[in-house]
């Protein structure tokens, strides 16, 4: 079913004969009978439109019936045992002992971010080091908090992930997805002339809306600027030629029902609401995206050109009173877009009224982009970076932090770290493992398929292995004896 949905409009109409032929007819083998009685509804339907949502019943019955006794039966099985061994693996302690340490790969508000690799399975990753003095010299607790917090809920290809979250003794450490690819402000500015070809433009900004739907799903609105730092704790950045949102430091969950207030982001990219610090709910995020759609296209944000030497108070001032300007980079369809993302009312403003995202994907901007598609993972960027270039700064080019002094731990702030060193996050841990092949070694049944020994209860654990060092030591203690006698 998950197929049929991504499939390309003009291929679909036969994709969806061949399921039913499959799994909805009575002389077929692998027919799924409790899904039988909906087979000549779907027909019909298939018939008058190939939609998305033909075997949405189908696929409720299947989980309703999945649900019952055949898990009841999996729960007494070998398999569910098998499943709480990997759960408690997952559940291992995490410390600096889990990874390898690579080459600073930027610097952030509370300290480094370096590449990093999972000793275990050769996964590398980049960890972001908040170190624990300079947090509470700036009274940031709560805010390295929420972001740990909602990196961990958020689940989406469209959104940075968070694998682990660990202490040491002088850091707390978000191990995040590494993206090689560079930040998305270095490809605007700094590989030819400024801005994207149309075709990018669209790719990037469809992506961003995808990560931006997944967090407004969870309340969360980003807030975040939407210009990229150039280091790994950039807005926007790149692995294989598609973009992730990053840096949630500024995010927040927003109450059901309610609108929230706060004046952050950065000159040239808050909405007019947020400048003028009235409340609001998620169209920040949506003035953000239309920024960004026009930087990608122009080369330049709309209130502010490049390299411009201009106050604070003067580009607030044109975000709240002057239009944006419109060059012939534009097509029709980009200057509908961000004339629509970028009104000034957020009540006026696409994606903020009853359709939010829906109404921005349907836009005509994103004619060609098929979003089932995207959010499988099955559409190919238009552009690659190249994997054997560097996309960040020499070492030597990063400034180094200075020592906080004046600043003491007590035992208040071991209970804030304990809330933040909860070990491996379920969902990109369980990934890693299949990435790494380590579960298709692991996960081995005995001959058949049959219960193998360290799942038989009535078998006696194998003794634990001794280490190199402890091997040495006990054969120096016996050449020892062996000499005395």
């Amino acid at each position: 079913m998950e197929d049929y949905e991504v499939t390309p409009d003009e291929k679909r109409k036969s994709r969806g004969e061949q399921i039913i032929k499959t799994f909805l007819s009575k002389q077929s083998p692998q027919r799924v009978d409790i899904a039988e009685v909906f087979a000549e509804r779907c027909r019909e339907n298939l018939e008058l439109s190939p939609c998305k949502e033909i075997f949405s019943e189908c696929r409720k019955a299947a989980h309703e019936y999945l649900s019952g006794a055949p898990f009841a039966d999996y729960q007494n099985s070998m398999y569910f045992d098998r499943f709480l061994q990997w759960k408690m693996l997952e559940r291992q302690p995490i410390t600096k002992d889990t990874f390898r340490q690579y080459r600073v790969l930027g610097k952030g508000g509370f300290g480094e971010v370096c590449a990093c690799q999972v000793r275990a399975t050769g996964k590398m990753y980049a960890c972001k080091k908040l170190e624990k003095k300079r947090i509470k010299k700036r009274k940031g607790e709560s805010m390295a908090l929420n972001e740990k917090q909602i990196l961990e809920k958020v689940n989406s290809r469209f959104v940075v992930s968070l694998a682990y979250a660990y202490e040491t003794k002088d850091a707390l450490c978000l191990v995040l997805t590494i993206m090689n690819g560079g930040d998305l402000k270095f490809h605007i500015y700094n590989m030819g002339t400024p801005g994207f070809e149309k075709d990018r433009v669209q790719f990037y900004a469809a992506q961003i809306c995808c990560g931006l739907e997944h967090l407004h799903r969870e309340s969360i609105v980003y807030r975040q600027n939407l210009k990229c730092a150039h280091n790994q704790l950039m807005s926007f950045y790149f692995a294989a030629g598609h973009i992730r949102i990053s840096d949630l430091g500024l995010a927040i969950k927003v109450p059901d029902g309610e609108n929230i207030r706060g004046r952050v982001g950065t000159v040239g990219y808050m909405a007019p609401e947020v400048i003028n610090n009235e409340k609001y709910a998620m169209s920040p995020d949506w003035w953000g995206l239309g920024c960004l759609v026009y930087e990608m296209t122009a080369g330049r944000l709309p209130f502010r050109a490049r390299k411009e030497r201009v106050k604070r108070e003067e580009v607030e001032r044109r975000v709240q009173e002057e239009e944006e300007e419109y060059n012939d980079k534009f097509t029709e369809d980009a200057k509908a877009i961000c004339r629509m993302l970028l009104t000034k009312d957020p009540k006026q403003r696409l994606g903020c009224n009853v359709d939010r995202a829906v109404g921005v994907k349907a836009h005509s901007f994103f004619k060609n982009i098929n979003f089932k598609r995207m959010e499988a993972g099955i559409v190919e960027p238009p552009f690659v970076p190249d994997p054997r270039a560097v996309y960040c700064k020499d070492v030597l080019d990063i400034e180094q932090f200075s020592t906080v002094k004046g600043v003491n731990l007590d035992q208040t702030d071991n209970d804030f770290y304990s809330k933040f060193a909860t070990g491996s996050v379920s969902i990109p841990w369980q990934n890693e493992m299949i990435e790494t092949e380590c579960f298709r070694d692991l996960n081995v049944f005995g001959p058949q398929g049959t219960r193998p020994p360290d799942l038989d209860c009535n078998q006696p654990p194998e003794p634990p292995r001794r280490s190199l060092l402890d091997r040495i030591f006990r054969r120096h203690v016996s050449e020892q004896h062996s000499r005395a006698r």
